[in-house]
């Protein structure tokens, strides 16, 4: 196949186990290779360790997402009730938290869970019909019983053959070069 280099996305190999899986992604990450991945059929414990991942920031996002939705229903229900429309129900006063905080707490978890939600789709860069790494026929043993790591040619220290070497070197199998068609 020949293509040019642009073309290339990046070098897939497969790991025997989790635990190669683990070391391999640690030996790589200490390589100074920045933009990779690994793929398992189910979570790995240990691997954000070993890829240097940091935190989410997607409990940031449904906080404040959470916090617009206290504050957006207070500020709905203050207005309704106090400004514009205010009634006098049974002499209570217009200013009446407790018969408010029902709706406040709906709208914090109705915003809440929509910042869950979509702040996912954000970070994962969803929706994405198409990834280069399903040309692979190799790969479609990730959802069952296979163990990968994909160096991508983004990476500033990306060169193919030394991927491949670096890789090979440190027991991986069927390494090839996933082209982004």
């Amino acid at each position: 196949m020949s293509t040019i280099k642009s073309d290339i996305y990046g070098v897939l190999a497969e790991c025997k186990n989790p635990k190669q899986l683990i070391d391999v992604a640690q030996l790589v990450n200490n390589s100074g290779y920045k933009k990779f991945d690994t793929f398992s059929p189910f979570p790995i414990h240990g691997m954000d360790k070993a890829m240097s991942l940091k935190k989410s920031k997607l409990g940031w996002i449904v906080f404040g997402h959470g916090l617009l939705g206290l504050i957006g229903g207070f500020s709905m229900i203050y207005y309704m009730m106090v400004i514009d429309y205010p009634l006098n129900i049974g002499g209570k006063p217009l200013f009446n938290l407790p018969a408010w905080i029902p709706v406040m707490f709906e709208l914090t978890i109705l915003l809440s869970a929509f910042g869950a939600v979509f702040g996912m789709f954000y970070l994962n860069g969803l929706p994405k019909l198409n990834h280069p790494l399903f040309t692979s026929d190799n790969f479609k043993k990730a959802t069952d019983d296979g163990f990968f790591i994909c160096i991508e040619s983004e990476d500033p220290q990306f060169d193919s053959e030394k991927v491949q070497k670096l890789l090979k070197n440190a027991g991986a199998e069927n390494i090839e070069e996933v082209y982004d068609l």
